[in-house]
Parts: structure tokens; sequence; C-alpha cells
């Protein structure tokens, strides 16, 4: 400590009035050491505010500077501690997501201003496509195999697919590579349209790439013009995937995933966090039917076995639907349901532990109560909740799709029935040169998409001015989607694709991401162990799904029905 400071605490305790003695004076110099720049002023003074309420005569000594000094780092570690916790798990409403466009002119992203109206003018539906493909274009064009070269040569254009407006294809002969969205702009004859022009394709002979091509899909095709006027389709792919890493660079300081940004140092400190964090886990339930008794039995049989761990969850995720019934105008028992979701909070506030350490998220299914079918969903009402809500106060209800971030990872939640509505809205049947499973084509339409739900409006109606919410991009650490069919689990680049089925038989399963890749080992990092509960009465339909991301196997088969 340089004599300057020594001179400037002498003064302050001076103008106050007081006698410095040189232990207290050491003390006090020891103390503001542990901070730089201005906060080394304010600590100063903090101590000396705090000095003036426990002094009782005008001499300081050593003493009374160790018990003030001792509170303050009490309530300092106290602070950073309940920041920490704040940091650790952060849920994001689709609904408060900002929204960011693509200026074509200027080749930067710019963050939209103003509220967003739900229903939106009709100049936001061509915004929405607009949007949409912009930011795939802006993808695609950072491509080396699709960007124009720098300087001609003889080599220039060896392996090069630039891209061509759709405009200029009048007149031109030889084949073109080209970007657009499929659309029918006549019935049963479709289109490929970009910000230029539209033209009439024909599919019939084109080599597609892995992948569920559907109307309202945004493609990279290679062809070339017929007299007729029509495009004729050889090669049909999805706009290439771009690495995560990249990404976040080029977005630097833009809040795509709506949990805050964070400065070079506050990463590099949360990543430290997540490494100690061997211990958080997160619980991943799915279709808990609130008005079967063999569930909510099932369910009872859960907590009691969490209650009774060394560690506690840090996050159950219940994912809906919440009634065996779809609540649609048919359904006729609401104050039942919200009588049940009153016993799940009794059920829930029964286990001390869980109810004082674990955080509960709620998200709706697509049959769950709620204004209509659109995307986003909205959390489930207020009328259904506040019974469990007074048994669970730090209960937190959310929209679907729904986005947590914990500490660095960013985890997305979506509860819908994507595979069976793609299948049925496929143009072709998938291609089997890579791969045969559907699924595998579910995780290349999605992520190379970067949109949760790339199917026509009037198959999946979506709210035009948020359809931002349900974009994928930069592409998060881990999607998981639940939905009734078997489950699945894919890797593409730095994404970890899960699939959680509703209807599923007893099985012990875990993945290891940090959600990078699949492992069958321990792992310091996140990691997702699946258990899956179901009444072997089918008929009875009393079953739900769920999974653990854990930092490593725990014993759980003692759950397992």
């Amino acid at each position: 400590m340089n004599a300057s400071m020594r001179k400037k605490v002498q003064r302050k305790c001076k103008i106050r009035g007081y006698n410095l003695k040189v232990d207290a004076l050491n003390e006090i110099l020891s103390f503001a050491s542990r901070f730089e720049g201005p906060d080394e002023d304010e600590a100063i003074d903090l101590l000396l505010v705090e000095l003036d309420s426990s002094l009782k005569s005008t001499i300081i000594d050593k003493e009374t500077v160790q018990r003030v000094v001792s509170l303050l780092l009490e309530a300092t570690e106290a602070t950073e501690e309940t920041s920490d916790a704040a940091a650790a798990i952060r849920v994001v409403d689709a609904f408060l997501i900002p929204k960011y466009k693509y200026d074509y002119s200027r080749k930067q992203f710019y963050e939209h201003t103003g509220s967003l109206s739900i229903h939106g003018e009709a100049s936001a539906k061509s915004d929405l496509y607009r949007e949409r493909f912009l930011l795939l274009f802006q993808r695609l064009s950072r491509d080396q195999h699709f960007s124009a070269p720098a300087f001609e040569s003889e080599f220039s254009h060896f392996g090069s697919c630039e891209i061509s407006p759709i405009q200029s294809l009048v007149g031109q002969t030889g084949r073109r590579w080209v970007m657009g969205v499929i659309s029918q702009l006549e019935d049963g004859h479709y289109y490929l349209e970009d910000l230029t022009a539209a033209v009439k394709i024909n599919l019939s002979n084109a080599r597609i790439t892995t992948g569920l091509f559907s109307e309202n899909t945004i493609v990279v095709a290679e062809g070339e013009m017929l007299v007729e006027g029509i495009f004729q389709v050889l090669t049909c792919g999805f706009p290439p995937l771009e690495d995560r890493d990249k990404s976040v660079t080029l977005l630097a300081g833009h809040d795509f995933f709506g949990a805050g940004t964070f400065t070079k140092e506050e990463t590099i400190r949360l990543a430290e966090m997540e490494e100690k964090a061997v211990n958080d886990m997160f619980i991943i339930l799915s279709d808990i039917w609130l008005d079967n008794e063999e569930t909510l039995k099932k369910l009872e049989v859960v907590l009691d076995g969490f209650e009774k761990e060394i560690v506690v969850p840090s996050l159950f995720v219940f994912m809906g639907n919440f009634s065996s019934k779809p609540c649609n105008l048919s359904f006729h028992f609401y104050s039942s349901l919200r009588m049940q979701f009153g016993k799940l909070g009794e059920m829930i506030a029964a286990h001390t532990r869980l109810k004082e350490h674990s955080k509960f998220l709620f998200i709706p299914g697509p049959d769950d109560a709620g204004p209509s079918n659109v995307l986003p969903r909205c959390a489930l009402p207020k009328y259904l909740t506040e019974e469990l809500q007074k048994h669970i106060p730090n209960a937190i209800f959310s929209s679907n799709p729904c986005r947590v971030k914990f500490y660095t990872q960013e985890i997305v939640f979506f509860r819908q029935d994507m595979l069976y509505r793609m299948r049925r809205s496929c143009l072709m049947p998938p291609s089997t040169e890579e791969t045969c499973d559907h699924f595998e084509h579910l995780v290349a339409t999605i992520t190379h998409q970067s949109h949760l739900c790339p199917l026509p409006l009037t198959v999946q109606p979506i709210i035009w001015n948020y359809d931002h919410c349900l974009y994928l991009y930069p592409t998060p650490h881990t999607f998981w989607e639940t939905e009734v069919s078997r489950r699945h689990s894919s890797t593409q680049e730095s994404l970890v694709l899960i699939q959680v089925p509703s209807q599923l038989t007893t099985h012990l399963w875990h993945i290891v991401p940090a959600l990078r890749k699949l492992n069958c080992q321990p792992c310091h990092k996140l990691s997702i162990i699946y258990v899956g509960l179901s009444s072997s009465n089918h008929e009875h339909l009393g079953h739900f799904g769920f999974a653990i991301l854990s930092s490593y196997i725990r014993p759980l088969m003692k759950l397992v029905i």
C-alpha cells in the first residue's frame, strides 16, 4: 500500500474526528487492498460509515476495525452466493426474448425497439418470411463453398457454388445455384422464392440431402432453367450449419438467447463455477396427467427418491400435457384441474428439502389450457396454478418453448409433436443415402433451418411478431423436445438434440454432452440421464416420461417401477 493511500485514510478519519491507532490503520489498509481502482475508495468509505455506528469513543483501535471488517466480508460473501445462485439457472420466457433484425445493406443485426403486438398487421406476415430468409442467407454468405471468389483466376470458380438471385435466372442457360423458400403459390404447384422473385420448380428428379423437405422450408438448390420457364432442380439441400462458436463471436454484444450478455471476465467466472457444479442436476418430466391416480402415485415415488438423496436436484421441469383430455371447447373440467394442480403443490410441499432447495418450472403442452394452439404458447393460466403456487411460492410458469441458461450453457425446451407433423407435411420421401432414421432427418431440418417449427402456417399457426422466439440461432448447446414417439438423441455440430417420448418402457439410459457429445461414461460436465416410467396397462394411460440432467450417473434404478 503506497503512502498516498495511507495519507488518504488518515485524512478521512481526521475529518470525522477520529484518532487512529497505527495497528488500526494497518487493518484498514489491508481491507482496502482487496479492492482496485475506484472500488478502493468506496470500500474505505463504507468501512468508516460502519465504524460510525459501532464506535463508543473517538479512538479507533485494531479490534474494532477487525470486527467491522469481518461483518462486511460476510455480507459480501452472502451477496456473491445469492448472485451465483441467480446466475446458475435463468429461465427465459419466449415472449421476453429480444427481437433482432438483419440489415441486408449494412450486413449487421440491430435490435428491434418498441412493443410487439400479438395481433400483428398484414406486413408482419411477410416480415416473418423475410427475416427467416435473411437469417439463413447471412449465415450462408460466410460459408466458403457459397461465397464469391475474391480474385478472378482460372481456378477461382473451382468448387465454388455462388448463389444467384432468382431474378437473374431469366434468359440464363446452364446450371445455377439458388436459395429460396419453398412456397405453394398455386394449388399443386410449388415455387422457390427469394427477395427478388419467384420461380416455378420441378422436384421430380431432384437428389436431396438429409432432412424433411416441406412447404416453408428454406433450401439451397442446384438446377437449370427450362424453356417452359420452370427451374429443374437437380440437387436440393438445406443451408449448411454454422459452428456455434463462430456465430457467437460474430454476434458479440447481441443477446439472441434472452438471458443477458456478459463480459469476458464474467463468462470465464461462470465457466469456472459451472465446472465446480458437479452435483447440479435437472429433472425433466413430461405428460404428467394430474387427472390420473396412477401417474400421481409414480410421481410421488420419484419425489420420495430424490428427497432422500444427499444432494437434491437444482431444477424440476414439468412439461405438459397436464390432463389426459385435451383442454379444448369440449373440456368442462377446469375447476377440477385447478384442484389437481393444488394437490400437486401439496405433494411437492410435503417433500421439505425439495421445496426449499429446488426450483420448479412448468411448461404447457400442445393440448393444455391456453388462448389458442398458436406458437409460442403462453404460460398456464393463473386460474389453474394459483392453488399450486400457494404451496410452492418459487414455482415458475413459463411459455412453450422455454429457454433455460445454466451458467454458460443454453438449453431450449419444447413440447410439440414435431416428427409426426413434419413427416405428414413432406413434399417427397426423405433420402436414405445417409440415414433411414426419421429422427435424424428431423434433427437436420430443425438445426439447419435454425427454427423450432419450419412447418407451413396452415399446419402450425405462429404469432407473426413473435416468430423470432422459435429461432435456434446461435445454435444452443441443447434442444430438448418431448413428443409421443420412441426416444432419440443426436448430435449436430455443437448441438445435442434429445427427443423424449411420452409413452415409455422401463429402462435406464444416459448421455453426456456438456452438451457436446454422446458418452456412456461419467463426465465432469453436465450430462443427461434418462429414465422412463410407464404403466403396464397402456389402456389406463397412467404414464409419464422423465429425464435427469446430472454431472454423473446416480443409482436411480430404485426409482424405476
